[in-house]
C-alpha cells in the first residue's frame, strides 16, 4: 500500500509480530498492517536469521493508518496494553532482541507523542520502562507466510495460547476502536 497525504506509518516492536498483527488488523483507522523487520543491520533478512539475534532487527508490524480516524496515542495505548513494556528482549516465552519493545517512528510528531505516552506508562509502573523510541530504518517486509498468520491459522497452538488473549483484552478494553 501507498502513503497518501491522508495516511501515516508507525511501526511497532511487541515481541512475536504474529501477536502484534492480530490486534491491529482489528482497529478502526488501521488500512494495512504488515509484518515485518525493523532497525537492523543487515541486508534483505530471514526469519531464520532474525531469530538468530545477530542481525540487530526486531520483528514488527508497520501500521499504514488515517489519522483522521485514529492518532498515534490511541495505537500506542493498544501497543501498551497487549506487551510487556519492561521486559528487556523478552516477551513472555519469545526471548531474543528480536523480541524487543520498541517503537519507530516516521515523522517528529510521533515520536513527540510517544514520549508523553512513554512517561505516563511509566508512571503507572513500579518497574522501568525499557521500551526504545527510534527512527525507522532498514525496515523489511517478513516473509508471506507470516503476513496474517492468525487469521490463516487461528487453531495454531501458539495463535491459541498467546495471540488469541491479547485479541480478547484489546476487544475488552478498546471496545471503541473495533473495526466494524
Amino acid at each position: 500500500m501507498t502513503t497518501s497525504s491522508t495516511t501515516q506509518t508507525l511501526v511497532l516492536g511487541g515481541g512475536c509480530f504474529w501477536c502484534t498483527e492480530a490486534v491491529y488488523v482489528r482497529v478502526k483507522g488501521v488500512l494495512d498492517v504488515e509484518s515485518g523487520y525493523a532497525n537492523g543491520h543487515t541486508e534483505a533478512p530471514t526469519y531464520d536469521e532474525v531469530c538468530t539475534g545477530l542481525t540487530g532487527y526486531n520483528e514488527v508490524v508497520k501500521l499504514m493508518y488515517d489519522p483522521q480516524q485514529i492518532g498515534v496515542r490511541q495505537l500506542l495505548e493498544i501497543f501498551f496494553l497487549i506487551h510487556d513494556p519492561t521486559t528487556l528482549n523478552r516477551q513472555g516465552h519469545d526471548v531474543g532482541t528480536q523480541y524487543r519493545s520498541g517503537i519507530y517512528f516516521t515523522q517528529v510528531d510521533q515520536a513527540v507523542v510517544a514520549r508523553e505516552v512513554l512517561a505516563e506508562v511509566q508512571h503507572q509502573l513500579d518497574q522501568p520502562v525499557v521500551t526504545e523510541l527510534e527512527p525507522l530504518r532498514n525496515y523489511h517486509a517478513a516473509e508471506a507466510y507470516h503476513q496474517d498468520f492468525f487469521e490463516r491459522h487461528p487453531g495454531h497452538g501458539y495463535c491459541q495460547a498467546v495471540a488469541a488473549p491479547k485479541v480478547e483484552k484489546f476487544r475488552k478494553t478498546f471496545s471503541q476502536w473495533l473495526r466494524a
